[in-house]
């Protein structure tokens, strides 16, 4: 299995691309800040031909460049229906003080062909198996993608849901630290030890690890809460 990743934009958000191998489908996870560049070398580079973006949620740094991948492929782009209308909107998405930033205005756009993704939905991509579970918290629309290898191996693709170290923040409009915690106690503490974690920042992880060593995750069980506002990287 082919697995590219790169960090893109001001906020170094991580872009993946996966496909079975090189000279073979593919599809984009989060193209965000001027990410349709590095997306078009990595595609030439190994020979791709994307078939569609996934994204783990609306914020910009991960959807950025959704819009001109997309059209400039004839792919869509699929995303939980809670976050749609940040790819339209993407000021709902940040904090007063990013609005002050970009001096109240980021503009983007829909792609010409979105489709919606549910809880528990398997996507079949690329000639891959791709599971989609809701992971409500960083934003009501997180999700994760998880999605095994021609080696027997486990890849989860974690957004800003799961970081090495960390999670996400839940101070953002549409964060929700009690959704938080019931997320990483149902959907990311249930994971085999081994899965692999490519996280939206930062570097690649393992649900073991994190669950030795996070201290975001230790102790939390069904009595137990998360303190917020939590920031992850």
């Amino acid at each position: 299995m082919l697995v590219v990743g790169f960090p893109t934009g001001a906020l170094q958000a991580n872009c993946y691309l996966i496909a079975p191998g090189k000279g073979e489908a593919c599809v984009i996870v989060d193209p965000g800040q001027d990410a349709a560049e590095p997306v078009a070398d990595a595609i030439a580079e190994h020979g791709l031909t994307p078939v569609a973006v996934v994204l783990t949620h609306g914020h910009f740094d991960h959807c950025f460049a959704v819009a001109p991948v997309c059209d400039g492929n004839d792919i869509p782009a699929w995303i939980h229906p809670d976050d749609r209308e940040l790819l339209s909107d993407p000021m709902k998405g940040i904090s007063a003080e990013s609005a002050a930033f970009f001096g109240g205005k980021l503009a983007m756009r829909e792609p010409r062909e979105v489709r919606e993704l549910a809880d528990q939905a398997e996507l079949d991509l690329a000639g891959l198996s791709i599971t989609v579970d809701h992971t409500p918290g960083h934003t009501e629309g997180s999700v994760t993608f998880r999605c095994g290898t021609q080696e027997g191996g486990r890849l989860l693709f974690a957004g800003d849901t799961l970081f090495a170290g960390s999670i996400g923040r839940t101070d953002l409009p549409g964060g929700d630290v009690r959704k938080m915690a019931q997320t990483l106690r149902s959907k990311i503490l249930t994971l085999p030890d081994d899965t692999v974690v490519l996280p939206g920042h930062g570097p690649t992880t393992t649900i073991g690890r994190e669950r030795e060593t996070n201290p975001f995750l230790a102790g939390l069980d069904e009595d137990a809460g998360v303190p917020g506002p939590l920031r992850g990287l």
